[in-house]
């Protein structure tokens, strides 16, 4: 790779990062016992983005949600499951978090 082509790789990478949002959700409601991770899981592979998902012992989910600005917005307006007759989201609090680089989406125990 000369130094022209390194130049370009770089600056697109930079310019990805300043775009990439990591994010830590925590979902109140009816969330646990109703496939929730599962619909999380879901979710994620259709907006193409990373990190994991899990129950806390609070009966509330957690995940970490990693990938484009918008779409990572896009997931979490996803994840109230207004179409759901089992699933109900009473609140989803956010936090910013620092890119860590995830690949994939898992649920974890």
């Amino acid at each position: 790779m000369n130094d022209r082509h390194l130049m370009k790789h770089i600056k697109r990478c930079r310019t990805v990062s300043m775009d990439l949002k990591c994010i830590r959700v925590v979902v109140e409601g009816r969330v646990q016992g109703v496939g929730y991770r599962m619909f999380v899981r879901d979710l994620a592979a259709r907006f193409h983005l990373n990190g994991w998902v899990r129950n806390l012992v609070d009966e509330t989910v957690e995940a970490v949600i990693e990938g484009e600005k918008d779409i990572v917005d896009e997931m979490v307006d996803a994840m109230y499951a207004r179409d759901s007759y089992v699933i109900r989201v009473d609140r989803v609090t956010v936090t910013q978090e620092t890119p860590t680089g995830y690949t994939g989406f898992e649920i974890r125990r």
